[in-house]
C-alpha cells in the first residue's frame, strides 16, 4: 500500500478532530504540509465489522480512520495494533509524529519518530466532556515533544514555561477564499428565507456559544435576522434560542462559506466567557474581515488583543451593547477597511507553514549537532546547522 512518493518523509498526525468535520487549523496546515511530507492523518476510531482501518485521500492528505469491531474492550491495545498495520502497510520507516491531542499517547508510546511536534490549538482540558486523564497525558506529551506550537498568544502565555522550544502560531487566513465574498455572490437558496439586514456566524455551535446573548439580542432587534451556519455539538439543540429572526443553516462545506457571508451585513462571534473560551484564537475573525464584513465579538482575550483596536471590530459584553454595535455597523461607511486589509496582507496559512517548517528544520539541526557532540566529537567541531535558508537545513527534512 506504499504510495508513490517524492522522497519526502512521512508525517503521522494523531487527531481528536475528524478530517471531514469542519475545515479549520489542522486542514489548513496539513494540506500545505504535503509539500514537505507524505501526511497520514489518523483520527479517532469508529465502530466497524472487524478491527482494521479505512483510508481516503483528501487534498493530498491520506485520512486514516481506525475501525473497531464488536465490543470496545481492550480498546487501546487494539488501536495500537491498527496503527502498526498502517505504518507497515504504507512502508513508513523514518517519520515525524504530530499530535493534536495527548489522548493518542497510550497507543503511540512505542513509536520511534525522528521528531515529535505538539500543535496545541486549544486548552482541551477546559472543554466539555474532557477525559480526566488528559492533563497528565499532556504533561507527558510536553516532555516528549521536540517542538510545541500554540494556536494563539493566550495559549502561548499559559504554556511557554512548560517547554524549552515553544512557538506561537496564531490562527491565519486563506485570504483569497474569503475575499470572494466581497463580490456580491449569489445568496444560497436556503438563506434567502432570512430577511435583511442579516448578522451571521459560521463555526461549531457548542458550549462556547452564548445562547442567552443571542436570544436577548434577537428579541431586542426583531427587524434584524441572525443566521447561524455550522454543526451543533455537545449541547442539546433544544436549548438553542428560537425566534422568527434566528435561522440555523446546519453544517456547510468550507467552499460554501463565502456565498453565505457575502449576503450578510455584519458578522458576529457571540462566545460565552468561560473556561472553554479562555485561550481560543478564533480563525473566523480574520476570515470575516477578509470577506469585508465588520465583526461584533464578545471580549475573547486573543480577539481583543489582536483586533480590538480596529474600527471594523466591536467588542461587546451585553445584548444592549451587541445591539448598539450592530446598528452602528449597519450605518457605517467604508472608513477603516484600509487598516484591516494592510494587516491581513501579512497573514497566510502558507507563511505559517513555511515558518513552522523552518522551526522544525532548526530543531532537527540542533538535535543532530548535539548527537555529533556526544558520539563524534571531531565532527561536532564543524559549525552547527542553522538558518532557514541553508542547504544543510533544507536537507533536514529530506529522507530519500
Amino acid at each position: 500500500m506504499r504510495e508513490p512518493g517524492t522522497g519526502n518523509p512521512y508525517l503521522l498526525v494523531f487527531s481528536h478532530l475528524r478530517w471531514n468535520f469542519v475545515f479549520q487549523r489542522p486542514q489548513h496546515l496539513l494540506t500545505r504540509m504535503t509539500a514537505h511530507y507524505r501526511v497520514l492523518f489518523i483520527e479517532e476510531p469508529v465502530p466497524g465489522g472487524k478491527d482494521g482501518y479505512k483510508a481516503a485521500v483528501s487534498h493530498g492528505v491520506t485520512v486514516v480512520t481506525p475501525e473497531l469491531g464488536g465490543e470496545w474492550n481492550d480498546r487501546s491495545a487494539r488501536i495500537t495494533r491498527i496503527i502498526d498495520s498502517v505504518v507497515a502497510d504504507y512502508g513508513v520507516t523514518r517519520y515525524h509524529s504530530w499530535y493534536y491531542t495527548p489522548m493518542f499517547l497510550p497507543e503511540t508510546r512505542h513509536l520511534k519518530p525522528e521528531l515529535v511536534v505538539f500543535d496545541c490549538m486549544d486548552e482541551l482540558s477546559a472543554f466539555k466532556f474532557a477525559p480526566p486523564e488528559l492533563i497528565a497525558l499532556e504533561r507527558e506529551l510536553l516532555a516528549k515533544a521536540d517542538v510545541v506550537f500554540t494556536g494563539g498568544p493566550s495559549l502561548y502565555a499559559a504554556k511557554k514555561d512548560k517547554h524549552h522550544n515553544i512557538h506561537c502560531f496564531p490562527s491565519s487566513i486563506d485570504y483569497a477564499h474569503f475575499a470572494k465574498a466581497r463580490a456580491n455572490l449569489k445568496d444560497p437558496e436556503d438563506q434567502r428565507a432570512a430577511g435583511r439586514p442579516r448578522v451571521g456566524f459560521f463555526g461549531v455551535i457548542d458550549e462556547r456559544f452564548d445562547a442567552e446573548l443571542l436570544r436577548e439580542t434577537a428579541r431586542m432587534m426583531p427587524g434584524v435576522h441572525f443566521v447561524m451556519v455550522g454543526p451543533v455539538v455537545k449541547i442539546d439543540p433544544a436549548t438553542l434560542p428560537q425566534a422568527p429572526n434566528i435561522h440555523y443553516m446546519g453544517q456547510r462545506d468550507y467552499s460554501d462559506l463565502p456565498a453565505f457571508i457575502s449576503n450578510w451585513d455584519v458578522a458576529m462571534m457571540p462566545f460565552a466567557l468561560n473556561e472553554s473560551t479562555r485561550f481560543i484564537s478564533p480563525t473566523k475573525t480574520p476570515e470575516y474581515l477578509a470577506a469585508g464584513r465588520p465583526v461584533v465579538s464578545t471580549p475573547v482575550t486573543d480577539v481583543v488583543h489582536t483586533y480590538g483596536d480596529f474600527r471594523k471590530v466591536a467588542i461587546v459584553r451585553s445584548a444592549r451593547q451587541f445591539k448598539a454595535a450592530i446598528e452602528e455597523f449597519l450605518e457605517d461607511g467604508p472608513e477603516g477597511w484600509g487598516e484591516v486589509d494592510a494587516y491581513l496582507a501579512g497573514m497566510s496559512w502558507q507563511k505559517t507553514v513555511e515558518d513552522m517548517v523552518a522551526v522544525i528544520r532548526r530543531t532537527l539541526a540542533r538535535s543532530r549537532h548535539v548527537y555529533r557532540q556526544r558520539v563524534h566529537p571531531a565532527r561536532a567541531a564543524r559549525p552547527a546547522l542553522s538558518g532557514t535558508g541553508s542547504t544543510a537545513a533544507a536537507k533536514a527534512l529530506d529522507y530519500r
